[in-house]
């Protein structure tokens, strides 16, 4: 895929190399001290259950099996940690999902104190990726999660997954949806990023926009 310039080129060949090397699955975490040293910046992926994220984390890094992926809604409730380079460059987290309706009151309870103490007591934190469903775009239990943000002070992007569900003119309905909602949140990053992790679909802007984050 190429950009529109020879700078946008530069920046999508540059995201490429980032996950041309290493990538392997580090640890997982049930509490904050259990995470790694904060050596490296990281980038921590959010959003509902089965809204995609194992998929999408495994066609970013180019390695089909890294993340496990669950049909069953709020199985992973631990930060899955992955280093990315060698010598390590960045960590990916890989956050439990949230919004699962049948889950007990105090697995969402503790899903609550452990993503919440992580987005406010991490330095190394550089950006959250807040995953949205292209069909559905944003519900109340992802307003949560960007609200929680923005107490929080950590930077984060909305990434439209599984876009090729939709048809290219309802895709362009929730993109700008979703970026008028974006603009009501002081932490948000302005770009709406719609990804297909089946076809490949944005998953080298989402690459550079990784690179952009750990290089700010």
């Amino acid at each position: 895929m190429r950009g529109d310039t020879p700078e946008a080129d530069e920046r999508l060949e540059a995201g490429r190399k980032l996950f041309a090397g290493k990538v392997e699955f580090l640890k997982s975490a049930p509490e904050l001290r259990f995470l790694p040293d904060p050596t490296a910046p990281e980038v921590a992926f959010a959003g509902r259950s089965n809204v995609g994220k194992s998929t999408l984390i495994n066609a970013l890094t180019g390695r089909s099996g890294l993340a496990r992926t669950s049909n069953t809604p709020g199985r992973t409730q631990e930060l899955n940690i992955f280093d990315v380079g060698e010598p390590i460059a960045f960590r990916l987290v890989d956050m439990p999902g949230y919004g699962f309706a049948k889950a007990p009151k105090d697995m969402v309870k503790r899903w609550k104190f452990l993503v919440n103490d992580y987005l406010r007591g991490r330095a190394v934190l550089a950006r959250v990726l807040v995953l949205i469903d292209s069909r559905h775009g944003i519900k109340d239990v992802d307003r949560e999660i960007v609200e929680m943000l923005d107490k929080a002070a950590v930077s984060y992007q909305i990434v439209l997954t599984k876009s090729d569900k939709v048809k290219a003119t309802e895709l362009a309905a929730v993109t700008a949806a979703v970026e008028a909602e974006a603009r009501k949140h002081v932490a948000a990053h302005p770009v709406i990023l719609p990804t297909s992790s089946e076809l490949g679909g944005g998953i080298p802007e989402l690459r550079a926009a990784v690179l952009d984050a750990i290089s700010a």
